[in-house]
């Protein structure tokens, strides 16, 4: 009984990481109309840092040997995924809908099959390359609203180009992260990260000159940076790891499939954005690529 009910937390906890993930694209709309992008970033991953800190020292740690190598490659985790990542997130966010920059950054598995296999010669069957090629697609479909004839950078907008650089830092980030997680847990890769991405993040944010008027945020603004910081980063990452510890990649890996699906609904429900017919066959296309890619 106790196996049945801890093993429905877990599934419950990968339900709801799902949850947090597509629920950052409404936080990130939200605060990308109200705080310029670095001053956004930094509070997220401010937040965030406090918390992860607090939780490993909850539990016994066994820090990494800080080599040149390790604080080379925890700097490009924080340059690649924490800072350049948001900047991008959140300056795309000012001009494109929640539900569009999901399904962009949608591409994520696609791109990072493709790094793998040129940098750590992982193998990518036709399946796999199908998907690839169907992520592609869908993606074209919902950048250009199903306007192929638009498929040009003067036609492209600014909030498509930026989304596009998420993906390229996050695929980034994530096949750096396959050689830090060899020296170090990954949770406390990620706080390293985390920490030093804020301490990258402070100086942009302290020029934007918005810094210290934090006492007349809104409570609108705190609540997406709370949701942001503590769903989106703190917990989403603790159980995400938990999943892979416990029932490995392959399974863990269909929640995250899931995570467009939630940053729509969420859109419509809580942003009240509206889906076209381009959206939806663009977005059918993505996921089922993405279903491709991840299909073992």
């Amino acid at each position: 009984m106790a196996k049945i009910v801890n093993e429905f937390l877990l599934y419950l906890k990968l339900s709801l990481v799902a949850m947090f993930f597509g629920g950052t694209f409404i936080a990130a709309r939200v605060l990308s109309q109200a705080l310029p992008p670095f001053t956004a970033s930094f509070f997220r991953f401010l937040v965030a840092s406090l918390f992860l800190i607090l939780f490993l020292l909850s539990r016994p740690i066994k820090l990494p040997n800080f080599k040149l190598k390790i604080v080379f490659q925890i700097f490009l985790l924080a340059l690649s995924g924490i800072a350049g990542y948001n900047y991008l997130l959140f300056s795309g966010m000012k001009f494109i809908n929640a539900s569009r920059a999901s399904i962009i950054v949608s591409l994520n598995p696609a791109l990072i099959s493709i790094l793998s296999f040129l940098f750590f010669r992982e193998r990518i069957n036709s399946i796999k390359i199908f998907g690839i090629i169907l992520s592609f697609v869908g993606a074209i479909i919902v950048i250009t609203k199903g306007q192929l004839s638009f498929m040009t950078f003067g036609n492209i907008g600014m909030g498509e180009l930026y989304i596009l650089g998420c993906v390229i830092c996050w695929s980034t980030f994530t096949i750096i992260s396959k050689l830090v997680v060899q020296e170090m847990p990954p949770l406390t890769a990620i706080t390293l990260a985390c920490l030093t991405g804020t301490c990258l993040l402070s100086i942009p944010a302290w020029q934007e000159g918005q810094l210290f008027k934090f006492l007349q945020f809104s409570s609108e603004i705190w609540i997406s940076v709370f949701a942001l910081s503590i769903l989106g980063t703190v917990l989403a990452y603790i159980w995400y790891y938990e999943g892979l510890e416990k029932i490995g990649a392959s399974k863990t890996g269909i929640f995250i499939n899931f995570v467009p699906v939630w940053a729509t609904a969420l859109a419509i429900l809580i942003l009240g954005e509206q889906i076209t017919m381009s959206f939806v066959l663009g977005a059918l296309v993505v996921l089922s690529g993405v279903f491709l890619v991840n299909k073992k």
